[in-house]
């Protein structure tokens, strides 16, 4: 056997794992050799072009401090001199890493090689390879200064690492040869990887993606999170529904990061600001902690770019244990600082109906993008090589928003050039204008955050300063735009488009706002009586309409008839209301100060873009109109992408080697638009079967994975239909269930043979986690669980309809589920749902949709056809008139969807009480009340767009060829695509291929 890097003797692979290259914050590529070896072996790679199989060489080197610490382009051009020696890592070498690492970085006990421990070697081997691609990448970008893109992020959703890492790296075939040698399946090793709790649902996994397509296109970039010891919470499906428990996925050790000790930033809260003598602001003071970074790698697919997602961990230093305290018995307060400081990185979003709940939401948001500034500041400093050149900055640096919660870029990035680079506000704000730029994800009010004010004011104080800064300057911004002819605009503008909400106005502009009316009541006084007297009768008739609310819900209604005590009882009721009435009511209270994130964004930033063609027009025409108008060149859109390598090519093997068979090449993995090439094969009969068997034998494996979780056998021949995102009212998983009671209703209603004659079989599939305070949500899931428990053991309907909760759905089971997918559910309210991914995800997998015209269904439906999409439901302009109607009375509920409440109310699905959920979809007005999402409205259409479903997917030919077309007309929603469009329309960043 040809001599490898992974020798089977016990020296070499002491040396070849001891002599692995670390990067340090020095960017030099440090060798750490053993002391009783007199050579050790140093592993990089080389191809002759960027998509050519690769190769590792192996390099003897001196052990000499010197020469181990030379400059690492040195090594790299003495191995493109032909200096090193080349090898392809072959099975036996990998099992012999494997081995060693089993042996001599061990996290199990040494008796047996078990799944979990052969897990923990097998990913540490792979990371060796990983760790040297990952240094020369970045050694690469600190010797050429290029400019570098980083995406913050408080989610990364990225799933298991194993398998996406040998897939990039073109090892699947001999990491699972190697580990059969060890025997095991590298299937059942790869199972044994928790899922990384570091997200919830789309946003990490969009952000994930992304750093998928940067590390595969080459780009220069890094991802900056958050540590999560326990992530979101893993979801127990009981009785009772959803059940929280902490995540553990890190209870046994994570093979994947490593903790740079010598990366660590301070990050304050609380405190003061201080004027020093030179007029120059300080913040002082305060609680203190420590952020330390753990990287983890990111690789690339074909290529030796591998790049870095740096999350933050939070702690304090050691002395700030009171051993007094400790020592005396008062242990909590004595470890308080350390608990203060941890606790940061506990939970994602963590229960924010607390005031302590919003500080550690807010605390978590500030150490995101306090530490990452730091580091991004710090690496600038170090690549400028003691040339620091500040007006650069945005040449050499590109911020990415995702979403809200990075906000406090803005004001960070002001107070370190500010306060710690001595620059001048205009010189500051220039530079970060320049920098940062945000995307957004939703137009619900939840999402365009708002933070109280004064907690803001006492937990960052410095930040609070400078906010109101940017917000006079947007002030100033507004006066120069709309001028002063037409006081009212001008109002309306400064309360819609200002940061600070409900706080007082610069005294400079309340006086001309004061001196503008008054200039207005002497040039048209006549006009301002005539206003004055209907904003009066306005008023008058707010007013009544205020006391008849207040008289029908305090003063009691009588009978005509009623006795004595009661007739004296309400004549005291009256003589005390006249007294009230009498007496001055007490002002109500002010409204809250807030802080709009949101605003303070688009203000902050150069660029701003919604994530999908329709998401981008309401972004611009209603979210953000004001500041539309202001800033036209701010805003785009960048419809978001999936990477075709987790979600296709490594989640779906079958359909994978069909694609690439019946194309004639595996470029479609980097260049999807290949993929439009199946349409010619789309009634072709040799692939059409091909297709049916492999969508067949991924929906086996669905089958055994369902009684496996849920006890419920399944039948592999009925139409796989699934719905599987985040639970929510707009998302409306209700109408989908209710959809299905429906169904089941009616399946009672005949004999078993109309049974069988009108409908198909279907196996109807959820998954999602409701957020653990939201209410209603836990209420939708305990729903889905009760219907599915009565249809599943009901003997009529046998494998007509089954009904199954997937318990705890993250982004493993999705790479199960969505190659097995017949029919997917995206259904959200029109205009409420900004892209979505999973539609993606399963129109690229061959998978049919169902769903409204929002979000990326829209682009879904015009790539793959309109005959491919079963479409239903209102309008997303049609929204706001619809529920105007349901206000005003008018809405008259379709006669089956008043059924199917009675059905429900009836006690067919258990004894528990439903009327909490069925009330949000009944009355015309109040919170939690009038059908908010429309679900009533579209029930119908839903429904009769449901039989059209089971029609189509009668005739096999023509379903399985909307599923081929499905897949061909996916190639546009690539990250890879999204990715290219970020870097040369947003970020300006280059590619740069690791030579």
């Amino acid at each position: 056997m040809a001599a490898s890097s992974y020798s089977a003797t016990p020296t070499a692979m002491r040396a070849e794992t001891l002599t692995r290259c670390c990067y340090s914050t020095t960017s030099t590529l440090i060798g750490f050799g053993s002391l009783h070896t007199s050579s050790k072996l140093l592993f990089t790679t080389s191809s002759d072009s960027r998509r050519a199989k690769r190769s590792l060489y192996v390099k003897s080197a001196s052990s000499v401090p010197e020469q181990a610490l030379q400059d690492t382009s040195t090594r790299l051009d003495e191995g493109a001199s032909g200096d090193l020696v080349s090898f392809t890592p072959d099975a036996a070498s990998i099992a012999s890493s494997i081995k060693y690492h089993a042996e001599f970085t061990p996290a199990f006990s040494p008796e047996k090689f078990e799944l979990p421990k052969a897990f923990f070697a097998t990913a540490q081997s792979v990371r060796d390879a990983l760790i040297i691609n990952w240094n020369a990448t970045y050694d690469y970008y600190e010797k050429k200064n290029v400019k570098q893109a980083y995406y913050l992020s408080m989610e990364f959703l990225q799933g298991r690492a194993l398998l996406n890492a040998v897939g990039n790296l073109e090892l699947t075939g001999a990491y699972g040869e190697a580990l059969k040698k060890l025997g095991h399946d590298l299937e059942n090793v790869a199972s044994q990887e928790p899922d990384a709790a570091l997200g919830n649902g789309g946003l990490g996994r969009l952000a994930s993606c992304f750093l998928d397509s940067l590390a595969t296109l080459d780009y220069p970039a890094w991802g900056y999170g958050l540590r999560y010891k326990y992530g979101l919470f893993k979801q127990c499906i009981t009785k009772d529904g959803q059940e929280e428990v902490a995540e553990d996925w890190l209870e046994i050790g994570n093979p994947w990061e490593i903790v740079r000790n010598d990366v660590l930033y301070p990050v304050k809260f609380y405190g003061k600001v201080v004027t020093d003598s030179d007029g120059k602001r300080h913040w002082i003071g305060g609680e203190d902690i420590q952020a330390v970074a753990y990287d983890v790698p990111i690789p690339g697919y074909k290529t030796k770019t591998t790049i870095n997602l740096r999350l933050w961990s939070t702690k304090v230093a050691s002395e700030l244990l009171d051993l007094h305290a400790f020592n005396s018995g008062e242990h909590t307060a004595a470890c308080e600082a350390q608990s203060n400081a941890e606790k940061i990185c506990y939970i994602l979003y963590p229960g924010d109906e607390s005031a302590e709940g919003k500080i550690l939401r807010l605390k978590q948001q500030y150490t995101l993008c306090s530490a990452s500034l730091q580091d991004i500041v710090a690496q600038f400093e170090r690549r400028s090589q003691g040339q620091v050149k500040w007006d650069e900055f945005p040449e050499k640096v590109a911020v990415q928003m995702n979403d809200t919660h990075p906000t406090l870029c803005i004001p960070e990035l002001m107070r370190i050039l500010i306060d710690l680079k001595g620059m001048s506000w205009k010189e500051a704000w220039n530079i970060t204008q320049r920098t940062v730029a945000y995307t957004n994800h939703t137009v619900l009010p939840e999402a365009l955050e708002k933070w109280s004010y004064e907690l803001m004011q006492k937990l960052l104080p410095r930040h609070v300063e400078i906010i109101e800064m940017i917000d006079e300057q947007l002030v100033d911004d507004i006066l120069s735009k709309y001028g002063t002819s037409n006081p009212e605009i001008l109002v309306q503008k400064l309360n819609t488009m200002r940061i600070l909400e409900n706080i007082d106005l610069p005294a400079s502009v309340t006086d001309l706002l004061v001196k503008l009316q008054e200039n207005k009541a002497d040039d048209s006084s006549e006009s301002l009586e005539v206003d004055d007297s209907s904003e009066s009768l306005e008023a008058d008739d707010s007013s009544e309409s205020l006391e008849a609310d207040d008289s029908s819900e305090s003063l009691p209604i009588h009978d005509e008839a009623v006795d004595e005590d009661n007739e004296h009882e309400e004549e005291e009721d009256i003589e005390k209301n006249k007294d009230a009435i009498t007496e001055p009511s007490p002002p109500p209270p002010p409204p809250p100060k807030m802080v709009r994130m949101a605003n303070l964004c688009v203000v902050g930033g150069h660029a701003v873009n919604g994530v999908a063609e329709i998401h981008s027009d309401i972004v611009k025409e209603e979210v953000f109109n004001d500041f539309y108008e202001l800033w036209p060149e701010k805003f785009q859109n960048k419809t978001n992408g999936v990477t075709p390598r987790r979600w296709i090519r490594f989640c779906n093997p079958n359909l994978s080697d069909i694609i690439t068979k019946w194309i004639g090449t595996e470029d479609w993995v980097l260049k999807t638009e290949k993929l439009a090439e199946l349409r010619k094969f789309v009634d072709i009969e040799d692939l059409q079967i091909e297709w049916r068997r492999a969508k067949r034998s991924n929906k086996t494996k669905v089958a055994s994975f369902i009684k496996e979780k849920t006890g419920y056998s399944v039948n592999a021949d009925a139409m796989f239909d699934i719905q599987v995102k985040r639970i929510h009212e707009y998302k409306r998983q209700l109408l989908n269930i209710l959809g299905i009671v429906y169904r089941y209703k009616k399946m009672k209603e005949m004999t078993a043979v109309e049974r069988q004659a009108n409908y198909v079989p279907r196996v109807c599939i959820f998954g999602g986690k409701a957020f653990a305070t939201y209410v209603q949500a836990k209420r939708i899931v305990k729903f889905i669980t009760d219907v599915g428990a009565t249809i599943n053991h009901d003997p009529e309907i046998g494998d007509l309809l089954k009904v199954v909760f997937i318990p705890d759905y993250n982004v493993s089971v999705a790479e199960l589920l969505i190659p097995a997918s017949e029919l997917s559910q995206h259904i959200s309210t029109a205009g409420m749902e900004a892209s979505g991914t999973s539609n993606m995800k399963f129109a690229m997998n061959g998978c049919v949709l169902i769903g409204t015209l929002d979000g990326a269904n829209v682009e879904i439906r015009e790539e793959v056809g309109e005959d491919n999409f079963f479409l239903f439901g209102a309008k997303a302009h049609e929204v706001a008139a619809l529920r105007k109607e349901r206000a005003e009375g008018k809405f008259v509920p379709d006669k089956r969807f008043v059924e199917v409440k009675e059905f429900v109310r009836s006690g067919a699905f258990g004894s528990y009480n439903y009327d909490e959920l069925l009330g949000s979809l009944e009355g015309n007005e109040g919170f939690g009340r009038a059908d908010y999402f429309l679900v009533g409205k579209d029930f119908p259409s839903y429904i009769e767009c449901q039989e059209k479903v089971d029609e189509a997917y009668r005739d096999q030919k023509r379903w399985t060829g909307m599923s081929i077309l499905n897949t061909a007309g996916s190639y546009k929603f690539s990250s890879d695509r999204t990715i290219h469009e970020y870097a040369r329309d947003i970020w300006n960043v280059q590619h740069l291929e690791i030579p």
